[in-house]
């Protein structure tokens, strides 16, 4: 059964504020995927191949269908913007865009498809080349957990307000990597130190589940992330009071084109520097 989003909306921090009409089109968007993908969750036409994606990865039915009701969406908003979606690429709407969108119509395909209910969607809203995440949205298609944050704003998981754990043993913490086929040694000594290790198979919701305390950290330094995987979890997470940066320890700069790939450490930032530590072998 597919979720509805936006259960909880007393007292929401953002209906009055200037990134109120963002969190209204995500809410448009997230309904439209809802409704469009209902039908095909747990089918094994919902993971029939339709083509390759711009990112170079095959394309599912259920990922056309979900891209597809989001852009009709988007373009009936009637503003000008870019769209950098994992399916199409690259896709300009008006002359004079005034903003650029990140979009992953879902993430977690393959859970999808199978019945396991961890997939999402997600969508930041961004300055044109990228530089500047001005809001990002992360909602479950199976649970109602509906994930937000403005810049400087804070985060929120269903209008109420979530921070990062205040773990900073490794011997308790929970984290997420992903490294397990490729640079296995470099993950080696994270899962032999830590208590917990869970692989959930939505990288936008794992890094809202770091935000919100669930997990400690998550890590994925297997070179696979393309930009509309973690453009909107990225900004919930800092804004959530967590540190992200790539593998070695380096500013995370988002490439502007779903092609390029990039590795990530995202944390409750209390144990940012153990973890990078364990990457580097010491």
């Amino acid at each position: 059964m597919v979720a509805e989003s936006g259960l909880i909306k007393k007292n929401d921090p953002y209906m009055n504020s200037a990134d109120s009409g963002f969190l209204k089109l995500c809410r448009e968007a997230f309904k439209a995927t809802s409704d469009s993908i209902a039908d095909l969750i747990g089918t094994d036409e919902a993971g029939s191949f339709v083509g390759m994606g711009a990112d170079g990865t095959p394309t599912s039915r259920i990922d056309r269908v979900a891209e597809d009701a989001i852009i009709e969406v988007l373009k009936n908003d009637g503003r000008s913007m870019r769209i950098i979606s994992e399916e199409l690429g690259e896709l300009i709407l008006g002359d004079s865009p005034e903003f650029s969108i990140v979009l992953d119509p879902l993430d977690g395909t393959y859970n999808s498809y199978v019945g396991i209910p961890f997939y999402s969607l997600s969508l930041a809203v961004s300055s044109y080349d990228l530089s500047d995440l001005r809001f990002g949205y992360v909602s479950s298609l199976a649970m109602p957990e509906e994930y937000y944050a403005g810049a400087g704003k804070g985060a929120y998981l269903n209008g109420k307000k979530i921070r990062t754990s205040v773990n900073t043993e490794l011997r308790e913490l929970c984290v997420s990597v992903y490294g397990y086929r490729q640079n296995v040694a470099r993950t080696r000594k994270i899962y032999s130190s830590v208590r917990r290790v869970r692989l959930l198979g939505s990288v936008a919701l794992e890094l809202c589940y770091v935000a919100s305390g669930r997990l400690d950290a998550f890590v994925d330094v297997r070179r696979a992330l393309r930009v509309t995987d973690v453009a909107a979890g990225q900004l919930i997470l800092k804004e959530a009071g967590g540190r992200i940066t790539d593998g070695y320890g380096k500013t995370l700069r988002l490439p502007d084109n779903v092609t390029a790939r990039l590795e990530m450490v995202a944390s409750n930032g209390r144990v940012h520097g153990k973890i990078l530590k364990l990457l580097s072998g010491e």
